[in-house]
């Protein structure tokens, strides 16, 4: 199965043929850079690897006016004009959850297709999705048409479900950032969730979103009191995981609108990410109101 839009599909085909590599690639990249990303993260030598690889073959592809990388400061110009109705931008993170190489768990990468020069709002994408290189690796992609999940193996993708949604009643939680600095009203908001759903929380977005997707429930990683715009990129990790979970059947939120509706300052902003079935993020915005 492909995507209707060639540009689209090249991205798409692109991310899912070097997935294999970048999985492969990750023996003996467990290490540190003495650097750090744009938001001050010490980067991990697979970090970079994997930027460089998806950076040097997005930019290559006929349509792609941009290609942003949470690892970097500044958007590449990949030769066509990102301002014309033929030119897409490309956002990744290249390898989300990196910090879990030492302890050798779930990682991905998440990309999004923007119809709209950087940085830009959600809802001017027209594709997004992640790899997660978990025991199998899988990848989702959603389109204005549909989501579908597949199974990646040798650079080819076998289709898991054609039509993904998010199962209507909750079971699973997770929710980022150290208890004591979560602000009074979410501490409430998730003391209800906590009593009704079952945690899963593993420290890499993308398995967390995984199994909210699979199972239905919420995934939130909230403004901190030390940190009230929140941890995660908007246009590398909440509009395209906002993207996917809406086109699932779900709500995105920042703690008060969609994610997909939030005004970009800047191509690293930050915002708090809260995704999942509708009725929890609903009770979420009214904890917050």
């Amino acid at each position: 199965m492909t995507v209707s839009d060639p540009v689209v599909e090249s991205v798409v085909a692109t991310i899912s043929r070097s997935a294999t590599e970048i999985r492969q690639g990750l023996i003996g990249r467990r290490g540190t850079v003495d650097e750090e990303n744009p938001s001050g993260e010490t980067q991990a030598e697979a970090d970079v690897w994997a930027d460089e690889l998806l950076g040097d073959r997005l930019a290559a592809i006929d349509g792609v006016g941009q290609y942003a990388s949470e690892e970097r400061a500044e958007i590449v110009d990949c030769g066509d004009d990102p301002s014309s109705t033929d030119a897409y931008a490309v956002a990744v993170d290249p390898l989300d959850g990196s910090s879990n190489l030492k302890s050798n768990n779930a990682m991905g990468t998440i990309f999004g297709v923007y119809d709209a020069a950087l940085p830009a709002r959600g809802d001017t994408l027209v594709a997004a999705g992640f790899v997660l290189y978990g025991p199998i690796t899988t990848m989702v992609i959603a389109t204005d048409e549909l989501i579908t999940e597949y199974e990646l193996s040798g650079g080819e993708r076998t289709v898991v479900d054609r039509d993904v949604t998010l199962p209507a009643e909750p079971v699973v939680y997770g929710f980022g950032g150290r208890v004591p600095d979560w602000p009074d009203d979410f501490r409430a908001y998730a003391r209800e969730i906590e009593s009704e759903l079952k945690l899963r929380y593993g420290g890499a977005l993308i398995g967390d979103v995984n199994q909210v997707l699979t199972y239905g429930g919420t995934f939130g990683y909230p403004g901190l009191e030390s940190r009230p715009e929140g941890k995660l990129r908007l246009q590398f990790e909440g509009n395209p995981i906002g993207y996917v979970v809406e086109r699932a059947g779900g709500r995105s939120s920042n703690g008060s609108q969609s994610l997909l509706t939030v005004e970009p300052d800047d191509l690293h902003d930050r915002t708090p990410v809260h995704v999942g079935n509708e009725e929890l993020i609903d009770r979420l915005e009214d904890a917050l109101a």
